[in-house]
């Protein structure tokens, strides 16, 4: 998607004076940073009263951003496009933005020196002089972004079992892994976590290996798969990094992945995993909360074709069957992943089971109506796939060869690229912070049947409201936000992604 510019509105003039000059080298021997995606430090809610809102400005190659104040006008004014909220009307509660610290994500990082890292951390996760990114998705194990070769915490020779878990180590993460998420805790304490694996050990499957095949039906099986997830939960406690959600599988529909991790698991047998986790996890004394599903809105047409020539049938409502077994007792919603169908699914779901959430968990590709799609549907989070990757779009396993990462990093010069995937994270994520809530918002436009304005509007544990809004248009597009009895104006570029940002309601 085009970005002609990017605005940004937060909530004070003074901050405008607070910049990082993201397109300056950050040592001699460091890596450049480029201007793609300046960083906007946070801003600072302005007295109550205020009747100004902030206007953040950046366009293409600029180094810092411009803060334009705009004006609220009562009573409001008719727009032929009007986005209109209503605080009083509430939805989910949000969780936060982010994305995905893999094996590959590591490497890449570890790659750069210990101060350009640490620079490349803030700009990423820190609250008031980054993106403040707050909700990490965390392999267990194995991904297809991995070094090397695949490997899980309990890797056996071939024909061994170990059902107590007697060899069970997460070494491999403690190395470079563990350390960046527990930087990345400490430069935003609000951040959570989702732990997902891509396959169980390849002695607890039918095909020996992490690569394709199934989970063993067997109660034994059930058991030591609970017994795993419970120890990485605990051992990553040990290591400091609190593990909030947890998924048993990664994209159980996903069958036929001949190069990198993944198991097929039908909805049976995930019911009967999360009926052993679920208590395994309370005798533990954990808070971790599982989500079911952990794959796309739709059942992609190659994922059906795949289970027809394994003699299975498709499972279009895996999510519906999940969520009606006696297995729902121990889950607390559902992940879903963006790669097939429309985020308006999350929305008959949430009706069917009200006292279920729903989180977007993968999205690698998506941008700003990606987010505000899943997050108009009853969205507690939304995560894009690897945090940073090389040039190549890697190191990986197989499995995607196209990925982008949130940044790229040069594996020859070092130099650092912030991509669109950072920008569209960052309207979120600076201004919508663990805990605002959704309110309701509607966008009328008089002109027509359509409009090419998408919005979505929240309000924050400080009580300020932001909107964010995207132009769909190939043109100039104006339009006038109102909320109760006042409102202002706005002019968006052709492509653009706006934040609004204001104390109180």
């Amino acid at each position: 998607m085009p970005r002609l510019r990017r605005v940004l509105c937060s909530v004070t003039a003074a901050a405008a004076a607070v910049t990082v000059a993201a397109g300056s080298a950050t040592a001699a021997s460091g890596p450049l940073i480029t201007p793609a995606a300046p960083v906007v430090p946070a801003a600072q809610a302005p007295a109550a009263g205020s009747r100004t809102v902030h206007e953040w400005l950046t366009n293409p190659g600029d180094a810092t951003p411009v803060d334009t104040q705009l004006s609220w006008q009562s009573p409001a004014a008719a727009a032929p496009t009007t986005v209109r909220l209503d605080p009083n009307v509430k939805f989910q509660t949000v969780s936060g933005f982010g994305a995905a610290i893999t094996d590959s994500s590591a490497q890449v990082l570890y790659g750069l020196t210990p101060a350009d890292r640490d620079e490349v951390m803030k700009n990423l996760f820190d609250p008031h002089a980054g993106a403040g990114i707050s909700f990490l998705r965390q392999p267990i194990g194995a991904s297809d972004f991995a070094v090397g070769q695949d490997y899980s915490y309990d890797d056996l020779p071939a024909g061994q079992t170990d059902y107590d878990q007697k060899h069970f180590s997460i070494a491999h993460d403690e190395a470079q892994i563990l350390p960046l998420v527990r930087q990345a805790k400490k430069l935003n304490p609000k951040l959570q976590i989702v732990a997902s694996p891509w396959s169980m050990p390849g002695w607890m499957k039918t095909s020996g290996s992490m690569i394709d095949g199934k989970l063993i039906d067997s109660p034994k099986i059930y058991r030591a798969y609970a017994l795993y997830l419970t120890k990485f939960v605990q051992a990553y406690q040990r290591a400091g990094v609190h593990v909030d959600y947890l998924t048993v599988q990664n994209e159980p529909q996903a069958l036929e992945r001949k190069n990198y991790p993944g198991t097929d698991l039908p909805w049976q047998q995930e019911a009967k995993v999360i009926e052993a986790l679920g208590p395994a996890l309370r005798a533990a004394h954990l808070d971790t909360k599982i989500l079911g599903f952990d794959h796309n809105w739709s059942e992609h047409p190659g994922d059906i074709a795949s289970h027809q020539r394994a003699g299975e049938d498709p499972q279009p409502e895996y999510p519906y069957d999940l969520l009606s077994t006696p297995a729902a007792k121990w889950l607390a919603g559902t992940a879903y992943h963006c790669y097939y169908g429309s985020s308006d699914a999350q929305t008959p779901l949430k009706a069917s089971f009200p006292g279920k959430d729903i989180f977007m968990t993968e999205c690698e590709g998506g941008d700003s109506s990606t987010i505000l799609g899943v997050m108009r549907n009853w969205g507690r989070s939304s995560i894009d796939w690897n945090i940073a990757l090389d040039e190549n779009h890697g190191p990986h396993l197989g499995g995607c060869g196209t990925c982008n990462g949130t940044i790229t990093v040069n594996s020859q010069t070092k130099a650092v690229t912030y991509n669109d995937q950072y920008r569209d994270i960052e309207h979120f994520s600076k201004f919508v912070p663990p805990g605002a809530v959704r309110i309701a918002s509607s966008v009328v436009y008089t002109s027509g049947s359509s409009t090419p304005i998408e919005a979505v509007a929240f309000t924050n544990p400080d009580h300020s409201t932001t909107v964010v809004a995207l132009n769909n248009a190939k043109t100039e597009q104006k339009f006038t936000v109102v909320s109760g009895e006042r409102s202002f104006d706005a002019t968006v570029g052709a492509g653009a992604t706006v934040t609004f940002q204001w104390s109180g309601r």
